[in-house]
């Protein structure tokens, strides 16, 4: 059973829901770490969600900012999907890292 550190990066998410990672077929993902980044003069708000469950909802990040928003691991199941949303059009940048366990 292989593990594998892996990330996913996604530049300029906006108002449209963006899958920023989705757990392979066959594999449990441990969601070790997420970094949200406002690249936008203004306070945006993001949500971000696991399937269609929030994780969070409508947290404002100020201007030239970013939030790790993420406390404590949360484990993905095969098929799931991390999507996240601005309330800013190409307003935030996301980096999220995970453990792959096949």
């Amino acid at each position: 059973m292989p593990n594998t550190f892996t990330n996913s990066l996604v530049a300029n998410v906006g108002t449209t829901p963006v899958t920023t990672y989705s757990a392979p077929a066959s594999t449990t993902s441990i969601m070790i770490g997420v970094n949200l980044s406002n690249t936008t003069a203004s306070q945006v708000k993001v949500d971000v969600q696991l399937n269609s469950i929030y994780l969070i909802k409508g947290v404002p990040i100020p201007a030239n900012s970013a939030l790790s928003p993420l406390d404590g691991k949360i484990v993905m199941k095969a098929g799931q999907v991390l999507t996240v949303t601005s309330d800013t059009a190409s307003s935030s940048d996301v980096a999220v890292s995970v453990l792959e366990i096949s």
